[in-house]
């Protein structure tokens, strides 16, 4: 073998001259930087076989580069080899104590396992000395949230921003810890002032928009998102709240014409095909409505919320199978949400499909969906298949969330008499008649056999 000969001197790209020297199996010289290049290149796109090639020859030729060293370390982080990491860097930290790369390793190995309170004090210690504070800051940020510790997490991630105003990650990840800990009148405090420092701060703006639109605050929320349009005119999240509070205001027109901008700004979005649709629906215009509705699938035909709309347009003109088929598209993307589940018990039944529609009843229960009147729509399904055990089962979770309630005592009273438990019958219908009397109507409704009283 020979090392490094003059006509490899023409290598401009330190990871094409590495390569060449595997093919060849010649040993070429790099300098100490340029093998941290090729082994940062490894790690990055996740060849880690290579890394620890190039670290091998790297530390051949350079045995005393720190820099190496940490690489070495961190590859044996990559493998879990936690001990060997840790021997190697606390070498290190006797050779290099203000290193803060050291520190900042040794946290990220104790984070792994878990010890993120370990991983928070080491980072303390490089607060003392460190160069780079916001990257201590953010990372110790990082180790609060895992902890759930949303106040210290804020304090670091507001300590990022203080060091570099432009840190806008930090700013959204403050944002992040107000609205976990309720403290919405602080954040917006918060932006107010942030926003006296650095007026043109779009993300701020944006921010501040959202709050105010939680807080129903709409004309504040409308103001918020124009100075953030005005700090960046092709901000197209600006376009999409403002759009969304316009909407709230009843101004759908604008709306429409600001969610148009943002079709024009960039490429379109199958939310903003959406919103428009709603919008033209408010305005009475169901031609333009269900053409943006296509437009919105074309974009996107895995949004659920796409095939909601399609649906219950059709219920307004009382298409009900047309509806059927949206919501179940729906559902098929999302079969954990109730909303959609209720939907299609409730179209089903407009097609006198009674058992899918208790079958989608049952299932808006199992999700969550638990108001009175889906309790008492599933029950009444269940009285009409004359499916009265189960009725019974139904009616014993609904009182659990709804106890002493009349409409379901005389459900108790008509299905204990039809299962032929009369003196159960008597008892519930007693009760139902001191509850409210003005629902007796149910029994000549649902169980008109029915002869207690």
């Amino acid at each position: 073998m020979q090392l490094g000969s003059s006509h490899h001197e023409d290598f401009d790209f330190p990871i094409e001259k590495f390569e060449m020297m595997l093919k060849t199996n010649e040993v070429l010289f790099f300098d100490a930087a340029e093998f941290e290049n090729i082994i940062g290149h490894y790690i990055d796109s996740g060849r880690l076989a290579l890394a620890k090639k190039a670290l091998k020859l790297a530390l051949d030729q350079h045995p005393k580069s720190v820099n190496l060293l940490l690489m070495k370390a961190e590859l044996f982080t990559f493998e879990d080899k936690f001990e060997k990491a840790m021997d190697l860097l606390e070498d290190l930290k006797s050779l290099e104590p203000n290193n803060e790369e050291i520190y900042i390793l040794i946290a990220n190995i104790y984070s792994k396992q878990d010890l993120h309170m370990d991983a928070i004090e080491t980072l303390k210690e490089a607060l003392n000395f460190a160069d780079d504070l916001i990257e201590i800051h953010s990372i110790m940020g990082m180790e609060y949230l895992f902890l759930e510790d949303f106040e210290n997490a804020k304090e670091s991630y507001i300590q990022c921003l203080e060091n570099d105003e432009n840190d806008y990650t930090a700013l959204y990840n403050i944002i992040y810890c107000f609205d976990f800990l309720n403290q919405n009148e602080e954040a917006v405090q918060f932006l107010k002032s942030f926003l006296d420092r650095q007026p043109y701060c779009e993300v701020a703006w944006h921010q501040l928009g959202k709050l105010y639109f939680e807080k129903k605050r709409y004309d504040k929320a409308l103001e918020a998102f124009d100075y953030a349009i005005i700090s960046d005119e092709y901000f197209i999240g600006a376009y999409l709240e403002k759009g969304k509070v316009l909407e709230r205001l009843k101004r759908y027109k604008d709306a429409i014409e600001c969610y148009t901008l943002t079709l024009q700004i960039d490429d379109p979005t199958a939310f903003a095909y959406l919103r428009i649709g709603k919008c033209f629906l408010k305005l009475n215009d169901p031609e333009k409505a269900l053409k943006h509705y296509k437009k919105a699938l074309h974009e996107d035909p895995l949004l659920d919320k796409v095939w909601l709309a399609l649906s219950d347009y059709h219920v307004k003109i009382k298409d009900y199978k047309k509806a059927l088929y949206y919501i179940n598209k729906a559902i098929n993307i999302d079969e954990e949400n109730v909303l959609y589940w209720k939907h299609f018990a409730i179209i089903n039944l407009e097609l006198d499909n009674i058992k899918d529609s208790a079958f989608g009843f049952k299932k808006s229960l199992e999700l969550g969906n638990y108001e009175l009147e889906t309790w008492i729509t599933r029950l009444d399904i269940l009285i009409e298949l004359k499916h009265y055990k189960d009725a019974l089962q139904t009616l014993k979770h609904a009182e659990d969330f709804f106890s002493d309630f009349a409409e379901l005592e005389y459900r108790y009273a008509g299905v204990y008499f039809e299962l032929g438990e009369l003196e159960k019958s008597r008892k519930h219908f007693e009760k139902a008649t001191f509850l409210d009397p003005n629902y007796s109507f149910i029994m000549n409704d649902l169980f008109p056999n029915y002869t207690l009283g």
